[in-house]
């Protein structure tokens, strides 16, 4: 792999990741006689897509899933099986809809817990005050638990 290559991985994410910084900046639209073959490909490949792309080698690892992603997947699965969700749907939310920054920041399943959370209150299943309230809720019980 030329180290050039590794040059146009690097300039498409710094590209993408301008597109869709962590803290929104207003910038102005292109023209369409400004939009190049690399802002092209920036507009419009989601940040899951690397299929092709160059990269360096990892070591795969098999892991045991922790509880809280076993609970996830088991309550995002019951979402489904409501009638809350669809397997598209949450798939599209949790690694096209979340940006860059989420995508390759969060664990696989924080990303689905981001989702979750976002459809439930989207679809007014629970309103975003309810949601806080409980996440604040968890979070006390959670530090008395563990200071006993």
């Amino acid at each position: 792999m030329s180290s050039s290559t590794r040059d146009e991985v690097l300039r498409h994410l710094q590209r993408v990741g301008h597109l869709q910084p962590a803290l929104h900046k207003q910038t102005h639209a292109p023209a369409p006689d400004e939009i190049n073959h690399e802002l092209y490909r920036a507009y419009t490949r989601p940040v899951h897509d690397v299929g092709g792309e160059y990269d360096v080698p990892i070591e795969y690892e098999e892991k045991e899933e922790e509880v809280w992603e076993l609970n996830t997947f088991a309550t995002c699965e019951c979402l489904a099986w409501r009638g809350v969700w669809n397997a598209e749907e949450r798939r599209r939310r949790q690694n096209v809809d979340v940006g860059q920054t989420a995508y390759l920041g969060l664990p696989y399943y924080g990303r689905w817990l981001i989702t979750a959370a976002r459809i439930l209150v989207d679809k007014q299943y629970v309103t975003l005050t309810e949601l806080v309230n409980k996440i604040d809720e968890v979070k006390s019980r959670n530090e008395q638990s563990t200071a006993r």
